[in-house]
């Protein structure tokens, strides 16, 4: 491995951090204006080493995330967010160690829509527009070059590294009743429409975020995006927004996807179902 980390190399860079009590106790953050509840890792070795845990793995491999939820039409201040449909989907994820040291983290998304009772959508009977619009998936991703270098200096878009000044990585931390959860925000690249935020918190209990042996923990999320109009909903520039709601959790491998899903999945996009390689 080129990488100047090895596994156990990161994960005793944490030195006790990684040694906190079954109890929930985290060591006191050592810096001032930490809010009450929370936990300072203390080094951005720290948080690099607790990120790419709860995130992916430390080791290459891939790593995929299933989830569910639903999204709503925001129009104005005077109108209730109003659930339009729903959603599956899984991420998969790759951290590959760079020959720098720092990492990037490259993956898949795959993401089907469903109408509120959970029925694959093929079309969309839009309420706003009174067309029905044929409903395509949510598919992203690329490989090497095309994901984020993770370092101590920060988490930034591959191609905008030499572009975005340096900044010691530091999550946002809390523990609370045998859990630690990490907060996290999307950072995306300049120049996509607005609105666009994602802000996502990650759960693990404290006994497996504390075993060095596991390289990639058994994480749970749940997040909030801010999205413009999905394009197939041919929405135009009227006003408003989607607000997505999602949780789902960390899978040991593709197999267990839930079974409707993943058969379409490997079905209309095989090639995602494992991250891109060189």
């Amino acid at each position: 491995m080129a990488a100047e980390y090895t596994r156990r190399a990161l994960l005793m860079s944490t030195g006790g951090l990684l040694l906190a009590s079954a109890e929930g106790a985290l060591p006191e953050p050592d810096k001032a204006g930490v809010a009450p509840g929370t936990v300072d890792l203390g080094t951005p070795e720290a948080s690099l080493v607790g990120f790419i845990r709860m995130m992916a793995s430390l080791e290459e491999e891939d790593v995929p995330w299933w989830y569910n939820g639903t999204v709503y039409a925001v129009i104005g201040e005077e109108q209730n967010p109003q659930a339009l449909f729903t959603f599956s989907g899984m991420e998969l994820y790759l951290v590959t160690h760079l020959d720098d040291g720092t990492f990037e983290l490259t993956g898949n998304t795959v993401t089907f829509f469903q109408d509120l009772n959970g029925n694959w959508l093929r079309e969309y009977e839009n309420p706003f527009t009174g067309k029905t619009n044929k409903v395509d998936a949510a598919v992203q991703g690329g490989g090497p070059g095309r994901g984020f270098n993770l370092s101590v200096n920060g988490v930034r878009p591959t191609k905008l590294r030499d572009q975005i000044p340096d900044t010691p990585l530091k999550k946002w931390w809390s523990v609370a009743a045998n859990h630690l959860w990490m907060n996290n925000d999307t950072i995306y690249p300049p120049g996509l429409s607005a609105p666009r935020a994602q802000s996502q918190t990650m759960f693990v209990s404290i006994d497996k975020f504390n075993d060095p042996d596991l390289v990639r923990l058994p994480t749970v999320f749940s997040s909030t995006v801010t999205m413009p109009w999905q394009e197939w909903m041919e929405m135009g520039d009227r006003p408003g927004h989607l607000l997505w709601h999602a949780a789902g959790a960390k899978l040991e491998s593709v197999d267990e996807l839930p079974g409707d899903y993943r058969r379409r999945a490997e079905a209309e996009y095989p090639e995602r179902m494992t991250v891109a390689r060189e």
